[in-house]
């Protein structure tokens, strides 16, 4: 259930409590620690939603590009914004089960198996938002865009599209027919999750694609479309699309206000803004004593993790070195500190490719050993020089960088001391929200770095956008890390149409991910929101999609 997406903001992260210092409390009462069961968004028929209403949510920066299939706008805060405004192939509920969203698809097979083909027939309802109808030639140049083929597109994930061989029109315009050069195993996912389709005229050549959105959204073809933008104030309203074919949004407008992620719980306390995804314990138990707020709470899709830097020259250029210093790390530790009183069993997600509760789900993690960690440096010629360990004159001495959040900065202090007990100096050196990937990121500007990875219902779709080592096209592999084992392992995967052989291999991905020191996954989000009570199928959905139509205030 893993996705690229990412983001920078403890925005689903929860708070640090002391490691030891933390009590159990009625927080965490019922909580499953399974993703993939519940969903906890005030479920309201139509009928009981009141006409029209602003919904007020949060967001950390303006986009840097409203392009999410591009490096610079392939952010999940991003993605958020643009839900009720772009098309995807399939709803997902709950339990990440899959249902054709027919607003924009009549029908979406898999028609063929040598070769394979994946035939899309379009709403004859659908229309982008500038009155061009949603057609095959969209499919088309968004599959050419995002094949890898052509090097000037700068691609955040190719999402199984390098293995389309061709797209053809089907029966008429509303028809695309997708030949594969091999079997492609997550092929629901291409337009659907995380996948979004975007207009021709977005996709179809570099400079659009890499430029056209950087300063403002483009056509659009949702029940909700952009109604103003002010970079300066840090909003952005989205309002009712007066073209759309589908159900009538019961809100007016949905506005999204630019704030610190340190500002959000005061900011629901203080009427404004409706719904924030909630920081800590302390936060859980401010929103709880504030008369009209709620907790809604269903196990997240979104995981905390350390990307390591193991570019040439780096200090973390030797992947024993990656692997020992992530022996060191306590994640259980963090695990505890973090999320004691959230969940029932705070406990460390040990695998990249699936969350906890879903089918494949394993342990395939490297054990926290400091003692194994310290006699693998002195073996590997790091020893001990005073504090820190040396090796040829160079100090063993990591920088950290992350978003600037008390949350991610805390995490960051454990693992601080975890490595200065086997002698690693870690240095933390925090970012503002702006730029954040554009700026440090995607350039390497790190030799570890935080942030936070995005799931979604199709767990294989983003395998190789993040794990996948081809240094002319690093895609989502900020760390460029990899080898041509695990490349070759990726690729078998992804070819493998039998779900349970596919499962096997994925977890020998995982495994070869740790055992390459590739990154670190540290927790999976427990999902809480803070929101007013009298918010109507918003909340925390677990995995499954949201109904922008039927979102709204309770009467």
């Amino acid at each position: 259930m893993r996705s690229g997406m990412r983001w920078i903001a403890g925005a689903v992260a929860v708070g640090l409590i002391t490691a030891g210092c933390g009590t159990a409390d009625d927080s965490a009462e019922g909580l499953s620690d399974a993703l993939g069961t519940t969903s906890d968004i005030n479920p309201k028929p139509r009928e009981e939603i009141r006409e029209g209403g602003n919904l007020r949510l949060a967001t950390t920066s303006f986009p840097a590009n409203w392009n999410t299939l591009s490096n610079d706008g392939n952010e999940g805060e991003i993605a958020d914004i643009e839900r009720p405004m772009m098309p995807r192939a399939f709803n997902t509920d709950a339990a990440g089960e899959l249902s054709i969203n027919r607003d924009y698809f009549t029908d979406v097979a898999l028609t063929s198996t040598d070769p394979q083909q994946v035939t899309y027939t379009i709403n004859p309802k659908a229309f982008w938002s500038d009155g061009a109808p949603i057609t095959w030639e969209d499919i088309r140049s968004q599959a050419n865009a995002l094949s890898g083929r052509d090097k000037r597109f700068l691609i955040g994930i190719t999402n199984g599209f390098e293995f389309v061989e061709k797209v053809e029109r089907g029966v008429d315009d509303r028809q695309a027919i997708l030949t594969f050069s091999h079997p492609y195993a997550e092929w629901r996912g291409q337009f659907a999750g995380n996948g979004v389709l975007f207009p021709k005229s977005v996709t179809q050549d570099p400079e659009s694609f890499n430029n056209s959105l950087v300063d403002a959204m483009g056509p659009t073809a949702g029940p909700f479309q952009v109604q103003s933008t002010d970079r300066g104030q840090g909003r952005i309203v989205l309002g009712r699309n007066p073209n759309w074919w589908g159900e009538r949004p019961k809100l007016d407008t949905i506005t999204y206000s630019v704030l610190d992620r340190s500002a959000w719980v005061a900011a629901l306390q203080n009427n404004e803004i409706d719904a924030v995804m909630l920081n800590s314990i302390d936060d859980v138990k401010n929103v709880r004593g504030t008369e009209g707020l709620v907790v809604r709470r269903a196990p997240g899709n979104r995981w905390r993790h350390i990307t390591f830097n193991g570019a040439p020259g780096s200090i973390l250029a030797d992947p024993a070195v990656r692997v020992a210093i992530s022996k060191a790390i306590d994640r259980q530790g963090i695990a505890t500190a973090t999320q004691n009183g959230l969940v029932e069993n705070p406990r460390p997600l040990n695998n990249h490719v699936y969350l906890q509760g879903q089918r494949g789900y394993q342990d395939n993690s490297l054990p926290y050993d400091p003692a194994a960690a310290a006699r693998e440096l002195d073996a590997l010629g790091w020893k001990l020089n005073g504090d820190v360990r040396e090796k040829d004159g160079r100090k063993l001495i990591i920088r950290d960088v992350m978003y600037n959040d008390a949350l991610w900065v805390q995490i960051a202090q454990i693992i601080q001391q975890n490595l200065a007990q086997i002698g690693v100096g870690l240095v933390i050196d925090t970012k503002p929200a702006a730029g954040y990937f554009t700026d440090v990121i995607q350039p390497g500007d790190f030799d570890a770095a935080q942030f936070i990875f995005q799931g979604d219902a199709f767990p294989l779709s983003s395998i190789r956008q993040i794990y996948y080592y081809d240094p002319n096209d690093l895609q989502g592999n900020f760390g460029r890390i990899g080898s041509p084992e695990l490349n070759a392992l990726i690729e078998r995967t992804l070819r493998e149409l039998d779900p349970a052989k596919a499962i096997e291999l994925a977890n020998e991905v995982d495994r070869k991910v740790f055992e390459e020191g590739h990154s670190l996954p540290l927790t999976q989000s427990d999902g809480s929101w803070g929101v007013r009570a009298e918010v109507a199928n918003f909340g925390s959905p677990g995995l499954a999609s949201y109904d922008y139509t039927k979102i709204g205030f309770v009467k």
